[in-house]
């Protein structure tokens, strides 16, 4: 009888990945070996000047063209995979670690911390949160690291009314009672038990925050704001190209479709992981 309970839960945990999560599985997966040895991939040195090839449209020789001072724009953007991907982690996990623990001790506690940390999230979330993003670098200068300070600066918020919310439904769950039975210290229940049972919600938000971490990363770059050039990026590569859309389309279409490929590789990661813990959590 034991092992027959637990065999829908082997099952459900041991189905095949839908083809959701496969696709952003095998993206994200491209995306990740890209930036990590983009040499491998680049056909050209993405900062050498070619002045005998400028503007010149896609070819064999440039596969995507190249830009008004002859870099050969293939090697640009597989390059901006490093820089892209970057953003897309280091604009989100501080703000999930932050807003995590945040909310995991304001959902347990509560009373005047939760009032408090309430208010606060109260302000940020009043203002629209790209204006309040580009104010906050525009305030401490263009650059990846002041971007990061600014998108932590606001983005744990959402992860902080996560977490409380499934901290207040955990917290009154039996298992929670057990321990607080068994004389476990809050610090143990909050950290080694209800913790891992709110992480659900907030890792499926974390891919799907990663690929608007992308989307704002390349716009604030496309601004003057995020990444500076010559550093390749794909907003900055957008920006270089707005002046030539109608005789080099090709140096603001093609770093966009990548922009559009890596956010739709997490979308679907995101999606499919909603699928997975479902699946779990009904077997």
């Amino acid at each position: 009888m034991k092992s027959a309970a637990k065999a829908p839960r082997r099952n459900a945990l041991w189905a095949p990945l839908s083809p959701a999560m496969t696709a952003g599985i095998v993206i994200v997966f491209l995306a990740i070996v890209i930036a990590i040895r983009p040499q491998w991939f680049a056909t050209h040195d993405p900062e050498l000047f070619d002045y005998d090839a400028l503007l010149v449209g896609p070819s064999v020789k440039h596969w995507f063209g190249t830009d008004s001072f002859g870099r050969d724009i293939y090697s640009r953007v597989i390059w901006a995979f490093r820089v892209d991907l970057q953003m897309a982690v280091f604009a989100t996990v501080f703000s999930v670690i932050f807003g995590t623990v945040m909310g995991a001790l304001v959902g347990f506690f509560g009373g005047i911390l939760d009032t408090v940390v309430g208010r606060v999230i109260d302000v940020i979330v009043i203002f629209p949160f790209l204006v309040l993003i580009i104010a906050i670098v525009a305030l401490l200068g263009p650059g990846l690291i002041n971007m990061y300070i600014a998108m932590t600066a606001v983005g744990w918020v959402f992860y902080c009314r996560l977490m409380r919310a499934e901290i207040r439904v955990q917290k009154n769950l039996d298992y929670a009672a057990a321990a607080r039975g068994l004389g476990y210290s809050n610090l143990r229940i909050v950290v080694r038990h209800l913790m891992p049972n709110a992480m659900t919600p907030v890792l499926i938000y974390w891919m799907t925050d990663m690929a608007l971490a992308v989307l704002l990363g390349s716009s604030l770059g496309y601004l003057g704001l995020g990444a500076q050039p010559p550093e390749a990026e794909w907003g900055v590569l957008i920006a270089d190209g707005k002046n030539y859309i109608e005789t080099a389309w090709w140096m603001s279409v093609f770093p966009g479709v990548a922009i559009l490929l890596l956010g739709l590789g997490l979308s679907l990661l995101s999606d499919g992981l909603a699928e997975y813990f479902n699946r779990q959590e009904h077997a």
